[in-house]
């Protein structure tokens, strides 16, 4: 994968909150924080470069950048931290103002007929059959209308966090999924079993929050 484009931008948008987090949640002091984020820099490159591109129309790119970029942090730090602490750090880390506001903009178009295509074609491409690093899933729609699931049977992070000697941690980075459908104000995430946890799937479940609220 090539560091120009994708990578890089996400470098300078959420490295200084990977950073900030390094103080605010694990309990660095600021020059610890800044030389851990020096260290951080190359080997996430380094991360990058081993890895393929993936295909044009591929939604999960950003999932396995996100994923260097934490496993780079987290292979920096003099300590490493337990899967609670972690859980913390990342969403912190992830859920800036410019992210809070990415989740309400696509949360505007949840539901609608071109999200529903988008998550079939997503199911029909299988990419993970070509790349490991990327995910498979299967797309079951609620036959009450509440929402949809999206169930993974191979996932890119869980992949690369094996690589990377950090597969144990890698719970804390599905759990912000909770915090991106909090985020985007229309949806309940549910979910029942995880890959990384030892489960059959992955499932990604996305209730109409309107819906819920009104059979309340």
């Amino acid at each position: 994968m090539r560091w120009t484009g994708m990578p890089m931008a996400m470098w300078v948008l959420f490295a200084g909150s990977f950073q900030k987090q390094l103080t605010a949640v694990l309990g660095y002091d600021p020059d610890t924080a800044r030389k851990i984020t020096e260290k951080a820099k190359p080997k996430y490159r380094e991360i990058i470069a081993k890895l393929p591109e993936f295909e044009k129309g591929d939604r999960f790119s950003m999932n396995i950048i996100g994923c260097a970029m934490l496993g780079a942090f987290v292979l920096c730090m003099p300590k490493r931290p337990d899967t609670e602490v972690l859980t913390v750090y990342y969403e912190n880390a992830q859920m800036t103002p410019l992210m809070k506001w990415f989740c309400r903009k696509s949360g505007k178009s949840k539901f609608i007929a071109k999200d529903i295509a988008a998550m079939k074609a997503t199911a029909a491409r299988k990419a993970a059959d070509r790349n490991p690093y990327s995910w498979n899933m299967d797309f079951y729609e609620y036959p009450d209308g509440s929402g949809y699931e999206g169930r993974f049977t191979k996932c890119g992070i869980c992949v690369l966090m094996e690589e990377l000697g950090l597969f144990d941690l890698t719970p804390a980075m599905c759990h912000l999924d909770y915090a991106m459908s909090d985020a985007d104000g229309v949806t309940n995430f549910v979910r029942q079993y995880t890959l990384a946890s030892g489960g059959p799937y992955c499932d990604c479940g996305y209730k109409k929050k309107r819906l819920q609220e009104d059979r309340a």
